[in-house]
């Protein structure tokens, strides 16, 4: 399967499995004519293995990621199938997670897993409207030394996260884009 064909597929299956139509309010406040879970995609095999190849070539063409991480919950399947596919590949990039507040117990965490000291780590999430959640994440990566060399969502709702992203100088990349009313189409991952 070439590359746009892999693009093409992910974006069917996320109608399929992911895109719900009604009345919705978003984690953001907003309210909208669509919800999207990414999750009923990248926990779906065949989603798991497209957005891994997919978030993995986009990585692997901007190069120097030290390891790969994003918010809880939307970001946890993106990067273990990452993970997984990196490995695959001969090009192994571990993983973390960037909970929502640290940990009250054991070791008191804010991050899970391999966040390499003063490395430069690509951020993933499964969707971005407002950019709230990703911002968060990268205020905890950058507090804890490393550097964000690059930002990758599965879909953009195109409701100002990804140009706050780039206003503040992020490498964003989108693998797909909605418009308003939810009509998916491949993104700026080109």
């Amino acid at each position: 399967m070439g590359p746009d064909q892999v693009l093409e597929r992910l974006r069917e299956l996320v109608i399929e499995k992911s895109v719900r139509y009604g009345y919705f309010v978003l984690a953001s406040g907003s309210e909208s004519s669509y919800y999207f879970d990414g999750r009923l995609t990248t926990l779906w095999p065949e989603g798991a293995l497209l957005v891994g190849r997919k978030v993995f070539e986009v990585i692997s063409r901007r190069g120097g990621v030290d390891a790969i991480g994003g918010p809880t919950l939307g970001a946890d399947p993106i990067v273990a199938a990452v993970v997984l596919t990196s490995q695959l590949e001969g090009k192994p990039i571990p993983g973390f997670i960037v909970r929502k507040e640290p940990k009250r117990h054991g070791t008191q965490r804010h991050v899970e897993g391999h966040l390499p000291e003063k490395g430069t780590v690509a951020l993933v999430d499964d969707v971005i409207t407002t950019g709230g959640s990703l911002i968060r994440a990268i205020e905890v990566v950058e507090s804890a030394g490393c550097r964000v060399g690059k930002v990758v969502v599965l879909l953009d709702r195109n409701q100002g996260g990804s140009i706050e992203l780039r206003k503040r100088g992020y490498d964003f990349t989108a693998l797909l884009s909605a418009d308003a009313h939810g009509m998916v189409t491949i993104g700026d991952e080109g």
